[in-house]
């Protein structure tokens, strides 16, 4: 993924309002990202709870989208998040809403899936359990392309 600066960031954000715009706050650890090594950049603003931010780069354009987190707390034991397929315990996925952007999301219509509650997606594909006697390097490979593609379809679904 191409380096960002919170100028950028501000810029990929095709479903915020002026006000999510305006409130916009990057963690510590974006000034210290390893871009070369991000498959898409995402994560929950420490300003105002309950707010994200998913970010995707194809080709040479990043595009982003702002994310709402539901209120409440699971009741089930585990759950999986649809983005990196990664069983967790049911306080630790929580149910994502993005409001469509342009006129669909004036109008009120939104995508939501569940994902990991810290959005730290990109980083417990990676840290999934050690690799099983005969499982092989390229499943895991595979896995992080997959959640790099959902990730990449979640920002879709909230463009079309």
């Amino acid at each position: 993924m191409q380096a960002l600066t919170e100028a950028d960031v501000a810029q990929t954000l095709r479903n915020a309002t002026a006000e999510e715009m305006k409130h916009l706050t990057v963690p510590i650890g974006f000034y210290i990202a390893d871009w070369d090594h991000q498959d898409f950049y995402a994560w929950a603003d420490p300003r105002h709870a309950g707010r994200g931010y998913l970010i995707v780069q194809s080709g040479d354009e990043a595009t982003g989208i702002v994310l709402r987190r539901a209120d409440g707390h699971s009741r089930v034991r585990s759950a999986l998040c649809n983005i990196c397929h990664t069983m967790q315990p049911g306080d630790q996925v929580a149910m994502f809403t993005a409001r469509k952007a342009g006129h669909a999301g004036e109008k009120g219509d939104s995508i939501g899936t569940m994902m990991c509650a810290d959005l730290s997606c990109h980083d417990n594909v990676r840290l999934a359990a050690p690799l099983a006697p005969g499982e092989v390097r390229a499943s895991v490979d595979r896995r992080i392309d997959s959640t790099r593609l959902r990730a990449e379809n979640l920002v879709a679904q909230v463009l079309a």
